[in-house]
């Protein structure tokens, strides 16, 4: 039972992060195009493959840490579901490459970001 409220808490904590996130680019980059959730997908992605790599390839976490940065608080962090909803609204829109762009951009750049996440757990930790 605690590893699940430690899952709990962490989400509410992402949430939260995710909210100041988005916020800030919000009032830095402007609504011209969701920077927010482009920003937290990209991080999110780094870190959760960086988290991975050093979970699974090291005793530096414990299966309950691991759980708990990934499922728990990058699970509240990261925003597909936003992702997904403000690409539909471009589709109704008729900003087709607004889309298209939104699409694109997230998944090479979250890509990219997993990547890197990995490969600098690897030259920390090893694995």
């Amino acid at each position: 039972m605690s590893r699940f409220l430690w899952i709990c808490a962490a989400g509410a904590v992402g949430t939260g992060a995710r909210y100041l996130m988005s916020g800030w680019a919000l009032a830095v980059l402007g609504a011209g195009f969701p920077y927010g959730t482009l920003a937290v997908n990209v991080l999110g992605s780094f870190a959760i493959g960086f988290v991975m790599q050093v979970g699974l390839a090291t005793p530096l976490l414990s299966p309950t840490l691991r759980l708990t940065l990934t499922t728990g608080f990058l699970g509240g962090f990261t925003t597909y579901s936003s992702f997904n909803y403000e690409t539909i609204r471009y589709l109704q829109d008729g900003a087709w490459r607004l889309a298209a762009a939104n699409v694109v951009v997230t998944l090479a750049v979250c890509l990219i970001a997993g990547i890197a996440g990995v490969a600098l757990a690897r030259s920390l930790f090893g694995g």
